[in-house]
C-alpha cells in the first residue's frame, strides 16, 4: 500500500503544478472573472493557485483510504463519525457556493469559473465520502448480539475418561 500512497502524493502535486500553469497560460483572465474587463492582481492569481492546489490534495486524500478499505474488505479502524462530519461540512459549504451564485445569467458562468476550485474541492470530497460510506455499509461485520444470560456447561471439563465423575 506504500507505494500507491507514494504513487498519489506524487499525483498530487503534479496536478497541483499543471492546473494552475494552465490558469496562468490564458490570455484574458478577465473576461474569464468578472464581467468588467478589469486586470487580475497578482494577489487574486495566487488565491486561485493556492485554491487548486487545496483542492487537488484534499481530492487526492480520500483514495488511499479508499483503496485500504477496498483491499482489505473491511473499514475496521476507520472513524466513520470524521467521514460524516466531513460530508456534512463540505455539502454546508458548496451549498453555501451555489446559494451565494448570482442571479443575473450573465454573472454566473464568471462565478462559477471564479469559485470552480473550491466546488471541485467541497462536493468532489463529498462524492468520495459517499462511497467511503457504501464501504462502511458493505463491509460492516454483521455481529450476533452477545446475550446476558450465562450458558451452564452441559459436561465438565474435567471429567474421566470411563463415564464416572
Amino acid at each position: 500500500a506504500l507505494p500507491i500512497c507514494y504513487f498519489w502524493v506524487v499525483l498530487c502535486i503534479t496536478l497541483s503544478l499543471f492546473l494552475p500553469s494552465q490558469f496562468l497560460l490564458i490570455k484574458d483572465h478577465s473576461t474569464l472573472l468578472n464581467s468588467q474587463k478589469e486586470t487580475i492582481r497578482i494577489s487574486e492569481i495566487t488565491g486561485f493557485i493556492c485554491g487548486y492546489v487545496s483542492s487537488v490534495f484534499y481530492l487526492g486524500s480520500r483514495f488511499p483510504q479508499l483503496y485500504k478499505n477496498f483491499q482489505r474488505k473491511s473499514t475496521k479502524g476507520t472513524s466513520y463519525m470524521l467521514f460524516a462530519l466531513a460530508m456534512m461540512g463540505n455539502l454546508s459549504y458548496g451549498l453555501s457556493l451555489v446559494l451565494k451564485m448570482p442571479v443575473m445569467g450573465h454573472l454566473k458562468i464568471p462565478y462559477v469559473i471564479h469559485h470552480l476550485a473550491w466546488l471541485f474541492g467541497s462536493f468532489g470530497v463529498l462524492i468520495l465520502d459517499i462511497f467511503i460510506t457504501a464501504q462502511f455499509i458493505l463491509y460492516r461485520k454483521h455481529k450476533i448480539p452477545q446475550s446476558n444470560t450465562m450458558t451452564f456447561e452441559a459436561e465438565p471439563l474435567l471429567a474421566n475418561g470411563d463415564g464416572d465423575n
